[in-house]
């Protein structure tokens, strides 16, 4: 029997997490096999910026220039479900926000 992994990312991790246990429920409540979610490593990107605009740094009695570091975080789960149709029409149904990545890939 095939089977459908399916890889979600995003930002939020609460989110990501409500999603695979919607996934979950739909196959228990059609009777095919899922395993997961798996939790990847998060991905962080990090960006180092100027406070200031001018690029002189801090201007009273100061020297050098003063940066602070923004964060994005990327999550990732990965869930294993059987490939049946009924299950796939049902995920395709999900409400899933902007903010997520989803793909879907059918293994043998």
């Amino acid at each position: 029997m095939q089977t459908a992994r399916i890889k979600l990312a995003g930002r939020d991790a609460k989110e990501l997490d409500g999603i695979c246990t919607e996934i979950k429920d739909i196959a228990e409540k059609i009777g095919v096999s899922a395993r997961g979610p798996i939790p990847l490593p998060t991905k962080k990107l990090r960006i180092p910026v100027m406070k200031t605009p001018c690029g002189d740094g801090m201007h009273r009695g100061g020297g050098g220039a003063n940066w602070e570091t923004w964060e994005l975080r990327i999550h990732k789960r990965v869930l294993d479900v059987g490939a049946n149709e009924r299950v796939l029409h049902a995920i395709t149904r999900i409400r899933i926000p902007r903010d997520v990545n989803i793909e879907i890939e059918l293994t043998d």
